[in-house]
């Protein structure tokens, strides 16, 4: 199965009725190896779209091309209807999209709260320096705003017993959380989550996908994920993308993946 979309090139963040993410034939080459060859996969607002595939599949290729960290060498990249295929990363998470990795990436030394305040620190806090130093009410106000908005994302993702505590001293479980709330805390329209159940216990990963649900279904925010564990992609995702040496080898419903000859050949590794 695959969703065909009628993309157009409005402004990002503009309100046209088209998928939130559209990929059209991304073709990836290192030297004379092709790493991704004719990709086309797109996401909706609220859907979930796992991407798995085995060692070499190109996923995380791939996933650098949606975020803006490698450029293709063909094809195009549609975020919001806009063409971003040669924006950088800045621009793209400017224009609603986040990303976490599969080796987490905090801010140590800094408490839970000021890493997901971070998260909104791009936004700016109007009147440069002469308002750090005066005092704006309006800042005083923004700053109350952005501590009261990340109070809410920490309560929703159970962290708040942690907000003072500093990143660095958290089991990996909680640190992915935090991770995971420094990327919701500016509502963003499309997430990538790379390898997000990984390194963490069966109640943690339960904690994640009540997570990933409440993300799609409250926020309409369309999110990709690429995960090793085949059981959590199959609970959490509406749609499945099977990669096999760069190209696609076959896209529909967890059912229609579980039941696909191809795929449990080639990547479950059933006759």
């Amino acid at each position: 199965m695959s969703v065909n979309v009628d993309t157009t090139n409005d402004p990002i963040g503009g309100g046209a009725a088209t998928a939130v993410l559209s990929l059209d034939g991304i073709v990836v080459r290192f030297g004379g190896v092709t790493a991704v060859d004719g990709v086309s996969l797109s996401v909706a607002a609220g859907e979930v779209l796992g991407l798995i595939g085995p060692n070499g599949a190109g996923k995380t290729t791939l996933f650098d091309v949606i975020s803006g960290v490698r450029f293709p060498n063909a094809g195009r990249v549609m975020l919001n209807g806009a063409d971003v295929t040669r924006s950088s990363p800045i621009r793209r998470a400017r224009a609603g999209m986040r990303r976490t990795y599969q080796q987490v990436q905090t801010f140590g030394w800094l408490s839970v709260a000021d890493n997901v305040l971070a998260g909104l620190d791009w936004q700016g806090g109007g009147g440069g320096a002469i308002a750090d130093l005066v005092g704006f009410p309006t800042r005083r106000r923004l700053e109350q705003e952005r501590r009261a908005r990340v109070e809410e994302v920490l309560d929703m993702c159970g962290l708040t017993a942690v907000a003072a505590t500093p990143t660095a001293a958290l089991p990996i479980g909680l640190a992915r959380m935090v991770e995971l709330a420094r990327a919701i805390v500016d509502p963003p329209t499309l997430l990538l989550l790379d390898e997000p159940n990984s390194g963490l216990g069966e109640e943690e990963g339960h904690a994640l996908a009540a997570q990933v649900q409440r993300i799609a279904t409250e926020t309409s925010c369309a999110m990709v994920l690429v995960e090793h564990d085949v059981d959590f992609i199959m609970a959490n995702c509406n749609r499945i993308v099977v990669l096999q040496t760069g190209s696609v080898l076959a896209t529909g419903t967890p059912a229609e993946i579980q039941g696909n000859a191809a795929v449990r050949t080639a990547y479950l590794g059933e006759p």
